[in-house]
């Protein structure tokens, strides 16, 4: 593995697993409403699916999602009602004048969140794509693994900066909970409306 790969590696990757997306804006919501250390099941559960969703399309899934993409758009528009239902999740006290905080993001929140996230999937087909062949190692399973080590790493690096930036700059900047609970509320929501209308099911109906 040379330093040409990595940076060049890093160069397509970071860009992908730091941009805003389902999971960044959950890990956004979640640190800045909760803080470090209760984001930690949620961040936990993005992680273990991330790797999982990694290691499957490494070893061969890519090529179906490749020649499937109507299971795709299906996937996109599921994702899309759980985070409206999360983002209800944020309002909800405040529409229903509850006095208590809005539940906090759980590590089953972070599986169904990266499970249904299609840009998760084709983040990790174009890595695949772009870099399987550019290793050395004779193996193609330890090719496989690398890059799947190098992306789990990455994003949990990526993942802890979202969360603990957003914990301390929403403390130091916007302190009203009600401003927080229908920021972040709004930015699911975009996120939902952005994969419903980047999917081709309503194109169908």
């Amino acid at each position: 593995m040379t330093i040409t790969f990595l940076l060049a590696w890093f160069a397509v990757m970071f860009p992908l697993v730091f941009s805003p997306g389902p999971a960044n804006i959950a890990f956004a919501a979640s640190g800045a409403s909760f803080g470090v250390k209760r984001s930690l099941p949620l961040m936990f559960g993005i992680e273990s699916v991330f790797f999982i969703k990694s290691l499957f399309l490494g070893f061969g899934l890519s090529a179906f999602l490749q020649n499937n993409q109507t299971f795709i758009s299906y996937f996109q528009v599921i994702g899309a009602l759980y985070l409206i239902y999360l983002a209800y999740g944020f309002i909800k006290p405040l529409l229903t004048n509850e006095k208590h905080q809005s539940k906090e993001l759980s590590y089953f929140d972070g599986l169904i969140i990266q499970f249904f996230n299609v840009k998760g999937w084709m983040m990790i087909v174009l890595m695949f794509s772009l870099f399987s062949n550019s290793l050395t190692y004779e193996n193609s399973s330890v090719n496989i693994l690398i890059l799947c080590i190098m992306l789990a790493a990455l994003n949990l690096t990526c993942h802890l900066i979202w969360i603990s930036f957003s914990s301390l700059m929403f403390k130091k900047i916007v302190k009203n909970q009600k401003v927080q609970a229908y920021l972040f509320a709004s930015s699911l929501l975009l996120v939902a409306i952005s994969f419903i209308l980047d999917s081709n099911v309503l194109i169908g109906l």
